[in-house]
């Protein structure tokens, strides 16, 4: 342009796709799918993950079905109890655990072992001849 030329005003056309603006549109994506908008619930996941595992054991005269099982040390679970007869007591000593089951009732224990080992159970409800055989192990590992 020389001197004392008019310059042209040409509209001024707004770039939408500056490097920048492009960054800053991706990352407020990434933000609300991270806070769980656009249909992704992030504490979803999170639930998933820290859900105990369930156990079902069934009680009845003169047994724990299953007799055995088996646990990871720190893992939660909840052993569901469920008697088919009478009521019934299931108590771990060692683990300073006991829970009562009444009588065609079910009842939840929430364990998380913390060392390892096998570790009986015996019912802790007199419920026949047989009671004193009435066991349930828990074989806890690594």
């Amino acid at each position: 342009m020389r001197c004392g030329e008019k310059q042209a005003h040409l509209p001024r056309v707004a770039n939408h796709f500056t490097g920048v603006d492009v960054r800053s549109k991706i990352l407020s994506i990434l933000f609300l799918l991270v806070l769980g908008v656009g249909g992704f619930d992030a504490r979803h996941v999170v639930e998933a993950q820290t859900q105990p595992r369930l156990i079902e054991i069934t009680a009845h005269r003169f047994a724990f079905e299953p007799s055995e099982v088996t646990l990871k040390k720190g893992e939660a679970v909840v052993l569901v109890v469920t008697s088919r007869d009478v009521s019934h007591g299931l108590r771990f000593r060692e683990l300073n655990q006991e829970l009562k089951i009444p009588a065609g009732g079910k009842t939840q224990l929430r364990l998380t072992p913390d060392k390892v080992g096998d570790f009986v159970g015996q019912c802790s409800v007199f419920c026949g001849s047989g009671h004193g055989g009435m066991a349930l192990t828990l074989h806890v590992v690594n």
